[in-house]
């Protein structure tokens, strides 16, 4: 996102997507029974978030099957094992009609600890060359009606098959997906998301033996409460990690085609960040695109990479936590937390995370700029509790660590509502965040995420 004000992702819809793409979903044909033990635990029914994900051998095996078959190993997944059968996809955004195996995978239902108001899917997946996948999304209304399949997304970790995309005009008149979040049209009607399931489709080329894996699947359902301020958390914890620190602004004018270039791309620049947090790198081979006149080719590359292109921009939420986990031994999930004292949690076991925010220049002090949604990387804490930021939107790498009023920082982050430069009422994410960890946490790291809802 730019230092400038810019409409809300989620009060504007992209151009619509060309008709052809509407017969392109694989159509639905596989029912799946209840999940076993969905009742809710104390600890997550105290919480306004659900954090649920199918990831073990015995996930895969439960689920409705057409086609696809699970692998077990190290890191469980499903993969295709005999096509279930072939079917046309033309790409809206090459106009290019190709024949494409596919086979489905449907998860059980699972029933939502808190009846929920907005959806975020996220997944983790490997999609070789001549493959893809798609991630559906059904639910259960709190008045026994259920929503149409709705696409959260259409995904490859590169972009020479098919261009990752979301899709827009989704809605029952009741519902809608904005880009990559499922949410209800009017929350104060009392109408909620009881229970949801998520279909994969997945696709390669015909007569071919390659296949997506799939190793975590999953949603996050919330019903946050309209707020313009949040309570504050005491400080907790004094520690600082070692983050990389990139500057977003250095790439401006790079590669226009990716959201006009770098200064719009703080979701892949801070994606970048944690991804070398924890060791992730790229080969020569793999940044051999790249001017290389350009400096941090790593930043550029993860812009390709998580560009959207009907949202025609890299702040898809699922595809940038879709693109750290194609690095090896590397998850990510989308989440939201509820204070700050969550992240202290995080930090402390070592988990550095990206949050989302909206903000007037005025609101958050030292920032110097104003935006209507930015990610930055919260890296620690001071003695006093404020925070600290690798922030992408500063003029050099040099400049990327920031510390922020702890107060202004929380309250930015977890508001659903606000009033923009206008004074016009608009929407905060929330407490909107990504989460990328190791594919085996220690067991430090594992209790961090359980207690913050993640496993």
């Amino acid at each position: 996102m730019s230092r400038a004000e810019q409409p809300s992702r989620r009060t504007v819809l992209a151009a619509a997507v060309a008709a052809a793409v509407a017969g392109g979903a694989i159509p639905a044909t596989a029912e799946a029974a209840p999940s076993a033990g969905t009742a809710a635990d104390p600890d997550r029914a105290s919480r306004p978030v659900d954090y649920h994900a199918w990831t073990t051998f015995q996930d895969w095996r439960h689920g409705a099957a057409q086609g696809t078959r699970p692998v077990a190993g190290a890191r469980p997944g499903v993969v295709i094992g005999v096509p279930a059968g072939t079917a046309d996809y033309t790409d809206p955004h090459t106009g290019t009609t190709a024949a494409w195996e596919y086979a489905t995978w449907t998860s059980p239902v699972h029933r939502l600890a808190v009846p929920a108001t907005e959806v975020i899917a996220s997944w983790n997946a490997r999609t070789p060359s001549g493959t893809w996948l798609q991630v559906e999304l059904r639910g259960t209304y709190s008045d026994g009606t259920d929503t149409p399949w709705y696409v959260m997304g259409r995904w490859a970790a590169g972009d020479q098959d098919i261009r990752r995309t979301s899709v827009d005009d989704q809605s029952d008149g009741r519902s809608s997906i904005w880009t990559d979040t499922f949410s209800i049209d009017d929350a104060s009607t009392g109408l909620r998301l009881v229970s949801y399931r998520l279909r994969l489709t997945l696709h390669r080329r015909p007569g071919t033996r390659a296949t997506p894996t799939v190793w975590r699947l999953g949603a996050m359902g919330s019903d946050i409460p309209d707020r313009f301020t949040v309570p504050a958390s005491a400080p907790g914890l004094a520690r600082e990690l070692r983050v990389p620190r990139y500057s977003q602004e250095i790439h401006k004018g790079q590669y226009p085609e990716y959201d006009n270039g770098g200064e719009a791309w703080c979701s892949p620049t801070s994606s970048q960040m944690i991804v070398e947090y924890w060791g992730g790198r790229l080969t020569d081979e793999q940044l051999a695109w790249v001017d290389p006149s350009y400096p941090d080719p790593q930043v550029c590359h993860a812009a390709r990479h998580t560009y959207d292109f009907q949202y025609a921009g890299c702040g898809n939420w699922p595809f940038n936590a879709a693109y750290a986990a194609t690095f090896k031994d590397l998850q990510g999930v989308v989440t939201r937390l509820g204070s700050l004292t969550d992240l202290e949690t995080l930090i402390a076991a070592g988990i550095p995370a990206i949050t989302s925010q909206s903000f007037l220049e005025e609101e958050l002090t030292g920032s110097g700029y104003g935006t209507s949604g930015h990610l930055m990387t919260v890296i620690g804490f001071t003695a006093d509790g404020d925070v600290i930021a690798n922030d992408p939107a500063s003029d050099d790498n040099e400049a990327v660590r920031r510390v922020y009023k702890r107060r202004e920082w929380e309250n930015i982050w977890l508001r659903t509502k606000r009033y923009n430069a206008s004074g016009k009422v608009v929407s905060g994410t929330g407490g909107v965040c990504y989460l990328y960890f190791p594919a085996r946490p220690s067991p430090r790291q594992r209790a961090a995420l359980a207690a913050v809802g993640v496993r």
